[in-house]
């Protein structure tokens, strides 16, 4: 087993320094990777609670209000109380945000596109898939902590 754990921690090194490039150079903004992550969270669900979002990122409520005071104070996301429950915060992208947003995806999206068309058709569309089937499987197990979706 170590020689997959190994592969698993490379791929997630080699991920994480492509994500945090593409956060220090796409945008003219100073965003870390974990405010990328949570700006890519906000922009996926639909008005998500900070809970839903502190969740899915696996993050504590603590360092998250954190991040999400930061964004909000650098113009990326709007907090609001939800309409039936006051004691809830819901976050949404301003314009601004979802700018920044979609300039780090479509230069994530890029260099992902061009790591794949380094494979032919075969071996992109069996990593793929691979991917996916490992993701479902990672859901499917009960040993595995994997934030709801």
């Amino acid at each position: 087993m170590e020689n997959v754990r190994n592969m698993f921690q490379i791929m997630s090194r080699n991920f994480g320094l492509l994500s945090e490039q593409c956060c220090d150079s796409c945008c003219g903004q100073e965003v870390s990777l974990v405010q990328s992550h949570i700006l890519y969270e906000i922009n996926r669900q639909h008005n998500p609670s900070m809970q839903d979002i502190a969740v899915a990122l696996g993050m504590d409520i603590t360092t998250f209000s954190r991040q999400v005071k930061t964004l909000a104070d650098k113009g990326f996301i709007k907090k609001s109380p939800h309409p039936s429950d006051q004691r809830i915060t819901i976050l949404s992208l301003t314009p601004e945000g979802l700018t920044v947003e979609n300039a780090i995806n479509l230069t994530v999206n890029t260099q992902l596109n061009g790591v794949l068309s380094t494979m032919s058709e075969f071996e992109r569309e069996t990593v793929l898939r691979s991917i996916q089937l490992f993701n479902d499987a990672m859901q499917r197990s009960a040993t595995c902590c994997v934030p709801p979706k």
